[in-house]
């Protein structure tokens, strides 16, 4: 009896697996960035397809925020500052040098100005999955950053996280509901440059640790 193929599948093969190992190990945190403009519709693409992320409970928490007020962008660039001036403090002599060194964010040449947040009280999903674990509400968003920055980098775009922020304060600067939490504000662009190891082991901050180190049995 011949076998009939199931519409539903895909096959992958490997060459397409030998690609998609090599977007991973393109994906940087850029924080240097081209301030030519992004098309609005490409932006869009890249947010429909981050929806298609993984979500605990089909809850899909993730809330995409689009920055564009010049007021707001500078008031998050303000918060930067202070958060940063905080951080600095935190590190002694030799360490607090290498650290001031450092290109931590893109915020003022990045063209396109990305705000992720879970919403903490979604009725979607009816509470699957997350009544002993509610931390995976934020881990769903996690997966659809992820999603947007692979996709953002097939595209050739850069994207980078920044997490040296206020989040309450970011919160009020894009006046969105008080149940909304943030996970992640990205800068997204064409990056000014290209480079296949993350630019903090670049610049000798913190080696890549060998998989060994991560992989535990028990």
């Amino acid at each position: 009896m011949t076998e009939v193929p199931n519409p539903t599948s895909r096959h992958f093969d490997s060459a397409f697996r030998e690609t998609l190992r090599e977007l991973v190990l393109w994906r940087r945190d850029v924080r240097r960035f081209c301030r030519d403009p992004v098309d609005p519709g490409l932006i869009d693409s890249l947010i429909e397809l981050a929806s298609h992320a993984p979500s605990v409970g089909h809850c899909q928490p993730w809330r995409f925020v689009l920055v564009e007020s010049a007021t707001r962008r500078a008031a998050v660039r303000e918060s930067f500052g202070r958060a940063n001036a905080q951080a600095t403090a935190t590190y002694a002599d030799r360490e607090r040098e290498r650290y001031v060194k450092l290109k931590l964010e893109g915020l003022e040449d990045a063209p396109v100005h990305l705000a992720v947040f879970s919403d903490e009280t979604t009725q979607a999903g009816a509470g699957l999955g997350r009544q002993t674990m509610p931390e995976t509400l934020r881990y769903s968003v996690v997966a659809a950053v992820q999603t947007l920055w692979l996709a953002a980098r097939a595209e050739g775009l850069g994207v980078g996280w920044i997490s040296i922020l206020e989040p309450n304060i970011v919160c009020r600067i894009l006046d969105v509901p008080e149940a909304w939490t943030l996970v992640a504000y990205l800068c997204v662009g064409w990056p000014a440059e290209q480079h296949l190891d993350p630019e903090l082991e670049r610049y000798g901050w913190q080696e890549r640790l060998d998989v060994e180190q991560m992989i535990f049995k028990r």
